[in-house]
C-alpha cells in the first residue's frame, strides 16, 4: 500500500468523522442536551485531523504540490466535504 493510499484513507475517515460531528453529534448536543456523541466522536476526529495535516505535509514534496494546491489540501480539512473534493480532484 502506497503512502498516497494511506493519505486517501485518512482523508476519507477525517471527512466522515467531521460530517458526523458537525451534522449529527453537535445538533444532538444542543437540541437534546446530550453531549455524549460529541465526546465520542471528538477525539477520533481530532486525531484524524492531525494525521491528515501531518500526512499532507509529508506528501507535499513527493507529489510536487504547489503552495496553492497544498493550501487547498489543508483548507479542505476544515470545510465540510472538503476532503472528498480533494480526493476526487487531486489524489486519483
Amino acid at each position: 500500500m502506497s503512502f498516497l493510499s494511506v493519505f486517501r484513507i485518512i482523508a476519507l475517515l477525517e471527512g466522515v468523522s467531521y460530517i458526523l460531528l458537525l451534522f449529527i453529534a453537535t445538533p444532538i448536543k444542543y437540541t437534546l442536551d446530550n453531549p455524549q456523541y460529541v465526546k465520542l466522536l471528538g477525539m477520533p476526529h481530532g486525531l484524524l485531523f492531525i494525521a491528515y495535516i501531518a500526512t499532507a505535509m509529508l506528501l507535499k514534496s513527493s507529489l510536487n504540490w504547489s503552495s496553492k494546491k497544498f493550501n487547498y489540501v489543508l483548507l479542505a480539512a476544515i470545510v465540510p466535504f472538503g476532503t472528498f473534493y480533494i480526493d476526487r480532484k487531486y489524489l486519483k
